[in-house]
């Protein structure tokens, strides 16, 4: 198998190699022997729209944190939740989709913020320090080839990621019916440890999230996949920064 069908055939649920795969064949003719000419990918140029994209995101959660509201929080969750969707379907709308996406997770973000700091003093501040201390760790593991993104380690992360997205999907439903998953976000040794792996599971998706800037440029992705895998980042990030925040605030209520 060669290498650039290998890399197509991997499994990931959002930034799926069928994804990017499609991105090229919306650039190409005659079966790749005509290559359509047009801004590529590259990793700087992902690196700034992700800049651009947590800009934003930081803009409108502040403004739910000072004014929050349950429409606003849940509103951009859910609306965030759509947009990623359509934009999996619609990649060339990416450098609008993104943007929208990264406005209405942070009315999400700093909604759930603004809930947390009204019980934990100090906690976002903690949960910020800690989520940018495990981003550059894991771009440490990952730029000095500690940590080497295979085939191998992509579909256990993604296996371990929808395992955990069924549980949250299962909770959801559950709590319908006033029950909850045991131990999930809970105190005590085991809910403690079943967070950290779910923070565990998260910072690994950064590094599938660093190799696919630098998959992006080799392979010639178009310039909109910046936006779409600045995207996906962000989306790594916020869910990172959530566990962590629900993880002090289980150390905090057992204080």
């Amino acid at each position: 198998m060669s290498r650039r069908k290998g890399f197509f055939e991997s499994r990931n649920p959002i930034m799926t190699d069928k994804v990017f795969q499609r991105a090229n064949q919306n650039q190409t003719l005659d079966n790749d022997f005509i290559q359509a000419r047009g801004a590529r990918m590259t990793v700087t140029g992902a690196v700034n729209k992700t800049m651009i994209l947590t800009g934003i995101l930081l803009i409108t959660a502040l403004f739910s944190f000072t004014s929050p509201s349950p429409l606003l929080t849940w509103g951009g969750a859910i609306g965030g939740f759509i947009v990623v969707l359509i934009s999996v379907y619609k990649l060339e709308y990416s450098a609008t989709l993104a943007p929208i996406y990264a406005a209405l997770e942070g009315l999400f973000v700093g909604g759930i913020s603004a809930m947390y700091a009204n019980v934990f003093d100090g906690i976002i501040f903690q949960a910020v320090s800690l989520t940018i201390a495990v981003l550059f760790a894991m771009l440490f593991l990952y730029r000095s080839g500690l940590v080497k993104v295979t085939e191998k380690l992509r579909s256990g992360v993604y296996m371990a990621t929808g395992a955990i997205a069924l549980v949250y999907i299962l909770n959801f439903v559950l709590s319908f019916f006033g029950i909850s998953v045991p131990y999930l976000h809970a105190g005590g040794p085991i809910g403690i440890g079943i967070s950290l792996v779910i923070i565990g599971v998260a910072a690994f998706n950064l590094l599938l999230d660093f190799d696919n800037f630098e998959k992006g440029e080799r392979h010639g992705a178009p310039a909109y996949m910046e936006w779409f895998f600045g995207m996906g980042l962000l989306i790594t990030l916020v869910w990172l920064y959530i566990e962590i925040l629900r993880l002090i605030a289980i150390f905090s209520s057992s204080d």
